[in-house]
């Protein structure tokens, strides 16, 4: 990687009737953000005149027809289609939806011929007029990739991962296995340490059950799986704790003792994530060949066009996606050159070591000081 080329961050539209557009213009009020990367926005120029002008927005924008032709300090408009589509801010329609899918494809046949760097995806929703399973499946459907991806909700505070993927309430149980748990905590351990840089990340394993089972009174499978899932986990050098009732886990503050947290499902690792971050966000898809992340917000179609739409998350998910690229470029490279061990580490694996709350981490690396904005602070979104 040439350390002194702009990372070029392809960033696709989203729902056209949603907020996509405001986020970009917003995150590219500031012209030091030029500074940092090239954008290349996957859109049509008449969708984004029109947002321009329903905004009123001051961030100019240049169109082109090809990714070889972006130019660092502006903000670049690739034209995916340049046909008539209707826009009806604030009202989802299929052919919206349609118009966001269409950036993406563009996008994912740039990525293919190496024209950019990182992805980052404004929002499409799943709605009555458009279905839609989700952004981070339809990409891992359309790369070539070893098994799925993984989400990461990513923030300053806290990195969140779940263990079942958007399953009703009813199936969750029946869908957690042993082997499953520890499939997914392997890939959350190798991109906390490959992505984040975090050299001996902990991981803290949720329960399924109210009370983390109350021991068997309220469910077995704190005993029966994720408990023998930890076990082994520990045995394959992976730190690895719990099970721990999320109530007590978020309620207490003691997520902060952990790099990185595994919920059972959906609502068990969303709702304290965006209460505790609620505007920071980030949703990373770990385990894909390409960086790729978005704003952990909806298409928010009740106040499209109302220019009240935060850009925080889409700048956080602009500077991890950047991050995450130098991260592993920095891996890769020292991994190619290892130094030799000198000696043999002693460990102690008693229980009593390994449940023990460990000491609070205030080094909650990867940084993004230097590199970024110059604000203090972890780079998690």
């Amino acid at each position: 990687m040439n350390n002194n080329r702009k990372i070029r961050v392809a960033i696709t539209h989203g729902d056209t009737n949603g907020i996509g557009y405001e986020l970009i213009f917003k995150a590219f009020e500031n012209p030091e953000i030029f500074d940092l990367c090239t954008p290349i926005v996957y859109g049509s120029p008449k969708i984004a005149a029109y947002h321009h002008n329903a905004l009123d927005s001051d961030t100019k924008f240049s169109i082109i027809s090809d990714a070889r032709e972006a130019q660092d300090g502006r903000l670049n408009l690739l034209t995916v289609f340049d046909d008539d589509v209707k826009v009806e801010i604030g009202t989802p329609t299929e052919e919206s939806g349609e118009a966001g899918l269409r950036a993406i494809d563009r996008a994912i046949a740039d990525y293919r011929e190496g024209l950019f760097d990182v992805l980052v995806t404004a929002p499409i929703d799943n709605n009555d007029a458009f279905h839609f399973s989700g952004q981070s499946r339809y990409i891992e459907d359309h790369i070539e990739c070893d098994g799925q991806g993984l989400s990461i909700l990513a923030s300053e505070e806290l990195r969140v991962a779940l263990q079942t993927r958007n399953l009703p309430l009813k199936q969750v149980a029946e869908s957690i296995t042993k082997d499953g748990i520890k499939a997914t905590v392997k890939k959350f351990y190798d991109s906390l340490r490959r992505d984040f840089r975090i050299s001996n990340p902990r991981i803290a394993i949720l329960s399924l059950n109210p009370k983390a089972g109350d021991n068997g009174l309220l469910g077995t499978e704190e005993q029966d799986i994720i408990r023998p899932a930890i076990d082994e986990l520990v045995k394959d050098d992976i730190e690895a704790f719990g099970p721990y009732a999320a109530d007590t886990l978020f309620g207490s503050g003691d997520y902060d003792y952990f790099d990185g947290i595994l919920a059972m499902y959906y609502d068990q690792g969303l709702t304290p994530f965006r209460s505790i971050a609620p505007e920071e966000g980030v949703n990373y898809t770990a385990g894909l060949p390409l960086v790729r992340t978005a704003p952990e917000v909806s298409a928010s179609f009740a106040t499209a066009g109302r220019n009240e739409a935060d850009a925080t998350s889409m700048l956080h998910a602009i500077y991890l996606a950047i991050d995450v690229f130098r991260h592993r470029h920095e891996y890769d490279e020292a991994l190619q050159n290892p130094l030799p061990k000198l000696y043999k580490e002693k460990r102690d694996d008693s229980d009593k070591v390994r449940y023990a709350v460990p000491k609070k981490r205030e080094d909650r690396t990867p940084h993004h000081t230097a590199e970024h904005d110059g604000k203090d602070g972890e780079n998690n979104a």
